[in-house]
């Protein structure tokens, strides 16, 4: 098995995250941008991933068969905070009815790396029949969002039925990730060629958490 990145040629999907690369864009602005980019990639991402089911309907005219979202089959989002609530808003109307789980950790440096978790909102068990789409905002180094499969594989979460949304990922992130992870389907806008020494992607659109707050921890307000 190999990873599977997809980069969706989509119009819409370029356009916004444009948008979200500039970077004069504002906060409100790259938060617009992150809910687009979220509701379009998690669009691609159930075009072959939802179970269906076929039901009988009757039309004004005369009867036939429909196909429909299969309710019996549950769904769970995964959010690693903060930055990815950007991207879970522009998923959530895709996904009404899925359960929500927030994730928030900070990678202890140097490498490798422990993972330090801030909040692990998964449920302590997630049934063979859920299917998991698990959302970061970007994929540098590729540690991170190993650490958060990691996770979820102690709860037996993977392959076919756990895929993953994020906005971009860096050819560096994906070498670890597909020499780790080589069951894994991702949709990402773009995949950009490098990481700097700082673990940032280049060309990237920089701190996904100070884009879309516009504050960071050293900002003084007011």
């Amino acid at each position: 098995m190999s990873l599977r990145v997809v980069v969706p040629p989509h119009p819409l999907i370029a356009h916004w995250l444009t948008v979200l690369r500039d970077g004069s864009t504002p906060s409100p602005l790259v938060a617009a941008a992150m809910a687009e980019l979220g509701r379009w990639l998690t669009y691609e991402a159930l075009r072959d991933w939802l179970p269906q089911r076929t039901v009988p309907v009757q039309t004004p005219l005369a009867a036939t068969v429909g196909t429909v979202v299969d309710p019996s089959a549950p769904l769970l989002a995964v959010v690693q905070l903060p930055a990815a609530l950007g991207l879970w808003e522009g998923a959530r109307p895709v996904l009404p009815a899925a359960a929500v789980a927030h994730m928030a950790l900070a990678m202890e440096a140097p490498a490798p790396a422990v993972p330090r978790w801030s909040l692990d909102g998964l449920p302590a068990q997630i049934g063979e029949r859920v299917g998991v789409l698990l959302l970061v905002p970007q994929i540098a180094t590729g540690r991170t969002l190993l650490a958060l499969l990691e996770r979820l594989r102690e709860l037996g979460v993977e392959g076919a039925r756990l895929r993953v949304v994020t906005a971009l990922a860096a050819a560096p992130g994906l070498q670890l990730l597909g020499e780790q992870m080589p069951e894994l389907t991702l949709y990402c806008a773009c995949i950009d060629p490098e990481v700097d020494a700082e673990g940032r992607i280049r060309p990237g659109f920089g701190d996904a958490t100070l884009r879309l707050t516009g504050i960071n921890a050293r900002t003084c307000l007011g």
